[in-house]
């Protein structure tokens, strides 16, 4: 599994995965980062693959002091679950 990479000319978060593309779809505002979707291709699903790429995309926006707003119904669940995440939302 590689890296969290940031491509903001596609606004996406995009992780490699066993030779697939999952990723986090993502509008910037002032401060605030909307997570609008997430997407891990149907070879992967099942294996965890979307809360990795989740946990590394929030942890992305951490570093970057950034607040979120989760568009995204996987994202906001995933929050809810992981309440050390919490302080993120806008």
């Amino acid at each position: 599994m590689s890296d969290l990479i940031d491509y903001p000319s596609r606004s996406r978060f995009e992780m490699e995965i066993e030779g697939h593309i999952a990723f986090v779809a993502y509008r910037r505002g002032d401060g605030v980062i909307y997570l609008d979707h997430a997407e891990v291709p149907r070879a992967l699903e099942g294996r965890g693959h979307g809360s990795t790429l989740v946990r590394a995309t929030l942890d992305a926006v951490r570093a970057e002091g950034l607040k979120v707003v989760p568009r995204c119904g996987f994202v906001g669940a995933y929050i809810r679950r992981h309440p050390d995440y919490a302080d993120l939302l806008a």
